[in-house]
């Protein structure tokens, strides 16, 4: 039993918010935290080893009813770092998480570990790996390390911009990265004006841009996007960032799960109850007559409860027949949770010690 004097890690070297993560509770098996003087592991990092990591998970989350389900988010896989989103999984930080999952975590399908969530026979460690959107990478990147590994996830698909589409946020951004101005003035659609003289003040622009967009109505929002590539001085941008139909027939062969998420990917919460029926509806008989084969789950757009979808459209999800869904809402899945508004989380740490540490604390603190 290690002494009371090393039963707390503390990670303040990280670029965001410090990791705290207690260890007396969790050998206790017990989830408060302790006046235990914090151990500064800044010589620690990268060595702790994994038989530890598993340990501590299945302290934190045992096999049974009182089991915790980690769902884990992931939207591209690059072959290398993007400067505009240093923090964008790439080939090699997607190959080493998912060594750090499979040797700590037991990862399950999606639907089957909604299936055993609710029936309180969830193994120890539990998790879920799961993508949004549909991007073309999950397929020619992100696909082989799964099969490496030997691993299985869900792939959540906006069926509007396959085969040579491109989502609004898309568009921004590679209008933004590509743009020869130093400047990119927008107040004229209210989106304010932008310096673009470096990585970093068009990743900034970016961050600026997007979440003034993200909430127009659909049309407006499509317009609007238009305006700003215009404005952005640009020619062609990219027509291959989203799957083709092949490419999705892929995933579906490997034994990926594909799962459903709207048609155009609105934000849900901004539509009356007949719109959102229709885009739910039409993604699901997409995939559904595409992959002949049923679509079992479904994500949120966005994904955030109360600001990006309702209760009431939670309702709706159900009522057409899905099995779960999930959102974006930090935090981990119990047996109590509501099966169709599961929470999923995705630590953003480079570093795999402060990785494993960042999902074992969203076990205690979610």
């Amino acid at each position: 039993m290690p002494s009371r004097s090393a039963l707390t890690i503390s990670i303040h070297e990280l670029p965001q918010s410090p990791i705290r993560l207690s260890l007396r509770p969790i050998i206790d098996k017990g989830y408060r935290d302790t006046d235990c003087p914090p151990i500064r592991v800044k010589h620690l990092v990268n060595r702790l080893p994994y038989p530890l990591f598993r340990f501590l998970a299945n302290r934190l989350s045992p096999a049974g009813p009182k089991a915790r389900l980690s769902i884990l988010i992931f939207h591209r896989v690059l072959p290398e770092i993007d400067p505009l989103f240093p923090g964008q999984a790439t080939v090699e930080s997607f190959d080493a998480q998912l060594d750090l999952l499979k040797s700590v975590f037991n990862v399950l399908p999606l639907p089957e570990a909604v299936s055993q969530l609710k029936a309180g026979t969830l193994p120890a460690r539990s998790a879920a790996i799961t993508f949004d959107d549909g991007y073309a990478d999950n397929v020619t990147n992100a696909l082989p390390i799964l099969q490496k590994h030997g691993l299985h996830a869900t792939f959540f698909i906006a069926t509007s911009y396959l085969n040579g589409g491109r989502m609004f946020n898309d568009t921004v951004i590679e209008s933004v990265r590509r743009s020869p101005l130093t400047r990119l003035d927008l107040n004229d659609l209210d989106l304010g004006a932008h310096e673009l003289d470096s990585d970093v003040a068009k990743a900034k622009a970016i961050g600026k841009i997007l979440p003034q967009v993200k909430y127009l109505p659909l049309d407006v929002r499509e317009d609007t996007v238009a305006q700003v590539v215009t404005r952005a001085g640009v020619g062609s941008l990219p027509d291959d960032l989203m799957m083709t139909t092949s490419q999705l027939k892929t995933l579906h062969a490997a034994g990926m799960e594909i799962g459903g998420h709207t048609h155009r990917h609105p934000i849900l919460a901004k539509l009356d109850p007949n719109t959102v029926r229709d885009e739910i509806v039409a993604g699901k008989i997409w995939l559904e007559d595409t992959l002949c084969t049923p679509v079992r789950v479904f994500a949120y757009p966005n994904g955030k409860p109360g600001s990006d979808y309702l209760p009431e459209q939670a309702d709706i999800v159900r009522e057409l027949g899905f099995e779960g869904a999930v959102s974006t809402q930090r935090g981990v899945s119990t047996r109590p949770s509501d099966v169709f508004q599961l929470p999923r989380f995705t630590p953003w740490d480079v570093n795999q010690t402060a990785y494993a540490l960042r999902l074992l604390q969203n076990i205690v603190t979610g």
